[in-house]
């Protein structure tokens, strides 16, 4: 990591009703911490009778983490999990050798329409476990650690990883930090050096840390070494986010991850083979892009 300050801007991408920002990988910092992928979905309204259908798709050498502040979305994977995440829950697949999922919006909630807003991220696994098993958690809001600073006026809750003397339960594979914050207008957190790589990512509102200003949908990455005080201007919602430095680059194509060009192109033949397990009930699927 640079000593200096790094700000991210996104690539915008239209999903149906949804409008995504895809800050990671960015040409100036293809990962953080073990980050690799990171988007903000929304916020958006979907109408009644439309929802989200991201028909199955495979992942290998990564762990996938979904967390929202409003909406619901429906994970179905190819070890038979079918699971609702809500705001303030955790779903974590670990992909290793080789998963499928979808991730749809629930019947109840397409019927009615819904808002959504929250962020997906794709964690690489380090180089001796990105072969390790499939496998599915899914963490509710309660089972999380929170905490209260400055009089109540800044409310954390860990995510995954370790921070701010908490650690979540969500299993990781390397030092994480994953934090989703929430700040009253003027209230002040302290930031430390606790974690080798941080970065700040502003769902809504507006603060201010190490004389940049960061508003709703912007992204900053801290210099490597120092101690930073993040005051929020409005009230605010956003993610720290980082931890330990990747064992190594990381090759990613479509939605593979692997420390080996090999194996992604021997992932790539496998899912045009059909040789990945099927989502259980479901017919559908992403075919293999043409690049």
């Amino acid at each position: 990591m640079s000593d200096d300050f790094l700000t991210i801007e996104p690539r915008i991408h239209d999903v149906g009703h949804l409008e995504v920002a895809r800050f990671l990988p960015h040409m100036k910092c293809r990962h953080l911490g073990p980050f690799v992928f990171f988007d903000h979905i929304g916020p958006a309204a979907m109408p009644a009778g439309v929802g989200m259908d991201v028909r199955p798709h495979p992942h290998i050498g990564l762990a996938t983490v979904t967390y929202l502040f409003e909406g619901a979305i429906e994970h179905r994977d190819s070890l038979g999990f079918d699971q609702v995440i809500r705001p303030g829950d955790v779903n974590w697949m670990t992909a290793g050798r080789g998963i499928v999922h979808s991730e749809r919006t629930p019947a109840a909630e397409r019927a009615a329409g819904q808002r959504m807003h929250g962020i997906q991220t794709w964690v690489a696994l380090p180089q001796a476990d990105e072969e390790t098993t499939p496998a599915f958690h899914h963490h509710p809001a309660a089972t999380l650690p929170s905490l209260t600073l400055d009089e109540g006026r800044v409310r954390l809750r860990v995510v995954a990883g370790d921070a701010f003397g908490l650690r979540s339960p969500v299993a990781v594979f390397a030092r994480t930090l994953y934090v989703a914050i929430e700040c009253d207008a003027g209230a002040r957190l302290t930031i430390d050096e606790e974690h080798r790589e941080r970065g700040i990512h502003v769902a809504d509102g507006a603060v201010a840390i190490g004389g940049h200003t960061l508003t709703a949908g912007q992204m900053l990455v801290l210099p490597a070494r120092g101690t930073f005080a993040l005051h929020a201007l409005v009230p605010t919602r956003l993610f720290l986010f980082g931890g330990d430095p990747l064992d190594g680059e990381r090759f990613m194509w479509w939605n593979f991850v692997s420390s080996s060009r090999e194996r992604i192109e021997q992932a790539k033949r496998d899912w045009s083979e059909g040789r990945f397990d099927q989502v259980p009930g479901e017919t559908e699927f992403i075919p293999l892009p043409d690049r």
